[in-house]
């Protein structure tokens, strides 16, 4: 597989419309979560990450500055490019960028299916599992 870029990008760039046509695919099409929950508010003033590898899109995340901690959320890989560390190199990425925005406290509510990946950068799961657009979540925090 091609080398993967992790970068920021801004709201509505060509790069960020390419990270929100990917949390489509994934989110609304592969997972059918309902196509009104996918995109949010929160989207206008969160900081987006994409991965790019082989020229185009393959993964995002979300950063948003909450009072209490630095939340990831909307974490979406290509089928593609699942299996080849794309999560892995964005949530690296994005924890160094936001480290200090709230002294290194990150929450995330996770699928159920993929709490493994957030354990290895030091993640627990807390309270009881809930469903979010449909799928079951667990919420997790690094602190």
């Amino acid at each position: 597989m091609a080398d993967t870029i992790v970068l920021t990008v801004p709201v509505f760039s060509t790069l960020c419309n390419e990270a929100f046509k990917l949390r489509r695919t994934v989110f609304v099409a592969e997972q059918n979560v309902p196509a009104d929950e996918e995109f949010d508010a929160l989207d206008l003033t969160a900081h987006h990450v994409v991965a790019v590898a082989g020229g185009e899109v393959c993964g995002t995340l979300r950063i948003i500055h909450a009072n209490e901690h630095v939340k990831i959320g909307r974490v979406a890989v290509g089928k593609a490019w699942r299996g080849h560390g794309v999560a892995s190199a964005m949530l690296t990425y994005a924890m160094n960028e936001h480290r200090s925005a709230r002294e290194n406290r990150f929450y995330l509510t996770a699928q159920s299916d993929k709490i493994a990946l957030y354990e290895r950068f030091g993640f627990a799961a807390f309270g009881d599992e809930f469903p979010d657009g449909g799928i079951p979540h667990l919420a997790m925090k690094n602190y």
